[in-house]
């Protein structure tokens, strides 16, 4: 006789059905393992047998062999011990083998307590699609699991506790629905303490309403990384899928824990220069979301941009045009979501001085290229939004003039969302920013002084295809906050001014004299 019990094994966020199956015949006591099971998998035998033992159950003289289907994907990590133990269990008479519609995942140590796994959020939502009705899972995976709706969650400590429940002992108690706030961002932070830069909050502005990747370009002390920091206090708050998506990145990578299973908040990741390329794109034999992904949703901020090893940034072209990274591996390849807001910040130079009319630059030209040559063309036509950020004046920081406060710039961004919410209604587009270019003609109508602007900065500069689409999307938000369906001259000629600092910096303007 097949006892079958149900899991859920992981391939980075792609959870999938698992079947344990197990048959048992006389004679020595012992666990075989099958089903394309690696060593983390077959390490299951030891923990499960000292388990079963401790807490003062006995192994009969019986040959167990459990089979892990399907067979054809490889099963790895210490999630399958307790639907292994489980099966065992039934085996052996200590737990009724009636287990329709239940699902176990967990970890099983040597003492019989079950131990947290990463993804457990991404592995409800697969055993709820799959007619799942009650989930068995570590207590600490419980919080996050419970958003699933549809789906009993059981926080389990221990084996014993388990087996208890299943006899009909003493029952555990299924894990409350975590309650979903609708909060915006909290933070001490607020773009009132921001004195001066208003050029570059407008900039903000655009770039946050249409969720568009930013550079920001200025001497040391200017306030870029004050300016940055700040972003997510005016971005819209996150919706309930947003939140279930980066939540499943942060349960994968291991980075949820029973105080705070969900996130709520958009995420704002600031990544040192150091950073290789593992650990921005993500990777690793074992393959893991990176910054990029750990990201999704939010802000990625990349500080002393050209100071990142070029090959490092060279990796962000494809998961900034596609919105998510493919990671290739051996044994398979795994794909994350990367919609973010790029936001990057530099000096001018080495010296942080070059084109400042109040410090001597101490670079030769040389110096300036080479610094500046680290940032290529394609990575530049992915940025949409180019913002330089200049000395803040005495005036202004001894003033007592107020400045916009985050609450103020949230409320024109979130107007301008709600276009976009109601436009882009029935498809996967949240933002201008995620506009294809099968529709891009269709939603960026331009009237004929905007069409011929456009025309002539397109003749006169050499614009690239790319950066022609990304000119109009900028321009498509700049009309949304300004209420219009129709792109003006006006805001093609602020889209374009947004990549002027191609001609200072690189050699190649947009602007139009």
């Amino acid at each position: 006789m097949v006892t079958k019990v149900n899991s859920v094994g992981l391939i980075g966020l792609n959870a999938f059905p698992v079947k344990v199956e197990i048959s048992a015949t006389r004679g020595i006591p012992s666990i075989v393992i099958g089903g394309l099971a690696d060593k983390s998998v077959q390490e299951s035998i030891m923990r499960i047998s000292a388990a079963v033992r401790n807490n003062g159950m006995k192994m009969g003289n019986l040959k167990c062999d459990v089979n892990l289907s399907p067979s054809n994907i490889k099963k790895s990590g210490s999630g399958y011990d307790l639907a292994i133990l489980i099966a065992v269990l039934t085996v052996y008479g200590y737990v009724p083998d009636s287990l329709e519609g239940k699902v176990f995942i967990g970890e099983v140590s040597l003492s019989g307590e079950v131990c947290g796994v990463p993804g457990a959020l991404a592995m409800a939502i697969e055993a709820s699609q799959n007619g799942m009705t009650e989930l068995y899972l570590p207590y600490e995976n419980a919080a996050e699991a419970s958003v699933v709706k549809g789906l009993r969650v059981y926080g389990v400590k221990n084996i014993s506790e388990l087996a208890a429940h299943l006899c009909g002992r003493k029952l555990i108690r299924p894990a409350e629905p975590l309650p979903i706030t609708d909060e915006s961002y909290t933070s001490a932070l607020d773009f009132s303490d921001v004195k001066g830069q208003e050029a570059v909050k407008s900039a903000i502005v655009v770039a946050a309403a249409g969720f568009h990747n930013m550079l920001m370009i200025g001497p040391p002390g200017t306030g870029k990384s004050m300016i940055a920091k700040r972003i997510p206090t005016v971005l819209p708050k996150m919706s309930f899928d947003e939140s279930i998506e980066t939540t499943k990145i942060y349960s994968v990578a291991g980075m949820l824990s029973a105080e705070n299973p969900l996130v709520t908040q958009r995420p704002f990741r600031n990544v040192s220069h150091t950073a290789s390329g593992v650990g921005l794109i993500g990777g690793g034999s074992t393959p893991r979301p990176g910054e990029i992904s750990l990201a999704h949703n939010g802000v990625l901020f990349l500080d002393e941009f050209p100071e990142f090893d070029r090959k490092v940034l060279e990796t962000l072209r494809q998961p900034l045009e596609n919105g998510e990274i493919t990671i290739s591996r051996a044994s398979g390849a795994v794909t994350y979501p990367c919609n973010i807001m790029l936001v990057a910040a530099m000096n001018p130079c080495p010296c942080g001085n070059y084109g400042s009319p109040l410090r001597k630059c101490t670079c030769n030209l040389q110096q300036v290229a080479k610094y500046l040559g680290k940032i290529s063309q394609p990575i530049l036509d992915r940025i949409d939004i180019q913002a330089e950020v200049s000395a803040v004046s005495y005036a202004d920081l001894s003033g007592n003039g107020s400045s916009e406060s985050s609450a103020a710039m949230a409320e024109r961004i979130a107007k301008a969302r709600e276009i976009q919410e109601k436009r882009f209604k029935g498809t996967n587009i949240r933002a201008n920013s995620g506009i294809t270019p099968d529709i891009l003609r269709e939603v960026c109508v331009l009237d004929d002084k905007a069409d011929a602007y456009l025309k002539i900065a397109f003749e006169r500069t050499g614009l690239s295809a790319r950066a022609y689409d990304r000119v109009m999307k900028v321009a498509r938000t700049c009309a949304d906050l300004d209420g219009s369906e129709i792109i003006m001259k006006p805001h093609i000629a602020r889209a374009i001014s947004y990549r002027s600092l191609d001609r200072k910096y690189w050699g190649n303007s947009l602007s139009l004299s």
